[in-house]
């Protein structure tokens, strides 16, 4: 039985991780959320109020916290040519992201990325595969945690590299260099 559940912890290749920040947070990096329930732990859902946030991204101005809501695989079915972003993993903590398609790095918004440690804002990042599993079900994010700015290039939408203050799980990081949530 020990050589057993010897040999089942070596294969445990995530555990899941507290988070740092300077406010209370529920959530653990490299967990499974639904969008509610991120939502409700980065206080833009109250008891009283449900917030109508549908975007993929969300701004709590409060916490100076700003939410990337990722999914990687997109179909036209889906999204809109203009929504069709191409996001992905450079490597285990690295990752490209693109905004969404007002941000330049001549406006408000594209700056708020680049000056993100000046701001004083903290970035979190949540990755799904795609929106439906193979049975119709809402998939759920996977959350990352902390990501730094390192650089830009383009503009409406910009695409920003990040770097992830903890590298991603084994589990999610595929050797082809794309994020493959499993």
């Amino acid at each position: 039985m020990e050589e057993v559940l010897a040999i089942l912890i070596n294969r445990v290749d995530f555990i899941e991780k507290d988070i740092e920040l300077h406010y209370e947070m529920p959530l653990r990096m490299h967990s499974r959320y639904n969008r509610d329930e991120i939502l409700t732990a980065l206080h833009f859902h109250h008891f009283d109020k449900k917030s109508s946030n549908r975007e993929g991204v969300a701004l709590n101005k409060e916490l100076k916290t700003e939410v990337l809501f990722v999914t990687l695989k997109k179909s036209e079915k889906e999204y809109s040519p203009t929504t069709l972003y191409d996001d992905y993993a450079i490597s285990e903590s690295l990752f490209h992201w693109q905004s969404q398609n007002r941000a330049s790095p001549d406006n408000a918004s594209g700056q708020a990325y680049i000056s993100q440690h000046i701001l004083g804002r903290t970035i979190l990042i949540f990755v799904r595969e795609q929106n439906e599993d193979e049975f119709g079900n809402i998939m759920s994010y996977v959350f990352l945690g902390k990501a730094d700015f390192m650089r830009t290039s383009g503009q409406k939408p910009m695409n920003v590299e990040w770097k992830l203050q903890e590298p991603m799980p084994a589990y999610i990081w595929k050797e082809s260099g794309k994020l493959a949530v499993g």
